[in-house]
């Protein structure tokens, strides 16, 4: 059981797989979907607050390291600008629902991506990040094995 938790953990820590994936994942490895749901959104938050804080020094620093990772970032970029509006409109229920939905280009990652874009502070962006996540695990986990999975 090590192992599956171990593994949850990790891959809910992944860009893009995050929880749609870890909590799936957790459970066809023999962990309980509580467990599961527990251990996936607890991974899923670990790297956000070093992204919040620190993403926008990094892209910086990799803008001067060649051309190609200067397009990169200007992709990403280009990302968070394209869901930057939800969050400036409805703010901190904006964060969350960004978060929140488990769909491609959303997620975490996206909204501290967002969050580290437009200057947020870390003690901002945490609450409805956190929330969006628990939101998010809530979706992935009823859809995925019923509404009474997490009882």
């Amino acid at each position: 059981m090590f192992k599956a938790g171990l593994f949850t953990f990790l891959m809910a820590m992944v860009p893009v797989v995050e929880l749609r994936g870890a909590i799936p994942y957790g459970v066809i490895a023999g962990l309980s979907v509580p467990a599961a749901f527990i251990i996936a959104v607890i991974g899923n938050l670990v790297p956000i607050p070093i992204l919040v804080v620190f993403t926008r020094k990094v892209f910086e620093w990799l803008r001067t390291k060649s051309e190609w990772l200067d397009s990169v970032v200007r992709k990403l970029e280009a990302k968070a600008d394209d869901k930057k509006e939800v969050v400036q409109k409805y703010e901190f229920w904006g964060l969350v629902l960004l978060v929140a939905i488990p769909l491609p280009g959303t997620g975490a990652w996206t909204g501290a991506l967002v969050a580290a874009m437009m200057d947020m502070r870390l003690k901002r962006a945490m609450p409805a990040i956190i929330l969006g996540v628990i939101i998010a695990g809530v979706i992935v986990t009823s859809l995925t094995y019923g509404a009474g999975a997490l009882l």
